[in-house]
């Protein structure tokens, strides 16, 4: 494994015009890792960060926060010459993160990155980027983010769609969650930014991220959980802007499983557990 060491986030401008060079596809990951050290997290920016996604004004980091530090590595990553597949056209199906604790603003931590476990899928390719938080105390977060390369599988996937369940909460997004997000987060990705750009990728609107929606879960979930845990988000259908959603939430043995729905339709957004 080769080591890449960063002293500064990557520039993404440069990557996402990077990204849209045309590239020869391959079928291994390339045996690299990036890893950016000395990182101190901005109380600006994490309070810009809290007020998107809706989680409390704390120097505590919401779960989903080192997300931000992790995503100029993997637009790095996955847009390097000998990375398989293109960056634009994968669709990001689920992410896991585990918290062994909370983490504090003023802690000095270091973020790494690589890809793993390239594997075919019915409908395509589909692999994992693992991301790993680092302290003095060693890992405190880690994230699993599983992306899919659709094309050159086999079979296809189905099932019952059943009735949307009674929701503890409904939720109006707004149209423009997508660019005040792009703004924190810097995934510019047109798809989320303006009608007219998601219209070039086939979508009718804009599309809320799938991180952004993950984050507003946990949100509602504040107060309510441990200091350790693990969250596991299955994303499904994306999130048409602007939009009406329907949350819910139930106990399960040892956590929490909730879902993400449209209102006016029997149609799911994402699935996870807490554990």
């Amino acid at each position: 494994m080769t080591t890449r060491e960063l002293q500064a986030a990557p520039r993404l401008a440069p990557l996402y015009a990077k990204a849209l060079l045309p590239r020869s596809e391959g079928d291994s990951l390339p045996d690299t890792e990036y890893l950016r050290t000395g990182i101190e997290i901005d109380p600006a920016h994490l309070a810009a960060y809290n007020q998107v996604c809706e989680f409390r004004l704390a120097d505590e980091l919401p779960v989903t926060y080192p997300h931000m530090l992790a995503f100029p590595l993997q637009m790095a990553l996955m847009t390097q010459q000998d990375f398989p597949f293109p960056l634009l056209g994968m669709v990001h199906v689920a992410n896991r993160i585990t918290q062994h604790r909370p983490v504090r603003l003023g802690e000095r931590t270091s973020m790494r990155v690589r890809a793993q476990n390239l594997r075919p899928h019915e409908k395509g390719s589909q692999f994992d980027v693992l991301s790993e938080l680092s302290t003095e105390d060693g890992v405190v977060w880690s994230e699993v983010s599983t992306y899919l390369r659709r094309g050159g599988g086999s079979g296809s996937s189905s099932g019952a769609q059943l009735a949307a369940p009674s929701p503890n909460a409904i939720w109006r997004v707004p149209g423009d969650i997508g660019r005040r997000y792009a703004e924190v987060s810097g995934d510019r990705n047109p798809i989320h930014l303006h009608p007219l750009t998601a219209k070039l990728f086939g979508f009718p609107s804009a599309i809320a991220h799938g991180m952004w929606t993950k984050a507003r879960v946990l949100a509602a979930f504040e107060g309510r959980l441990p200091d350790a845990y693990t969250v596991d988000v299955r994303f499904k259908l994306p999130v048409l802007l602007p939009a009406k959603v329907a949350f819910t939430s139930w106990r399960t043995g040892d956590g929490w499983a909730f879902e993400l729905w449209n209102a006016k339709k029997p149609k799911p957004h994402l699935e996870g557990t807490i554990s």
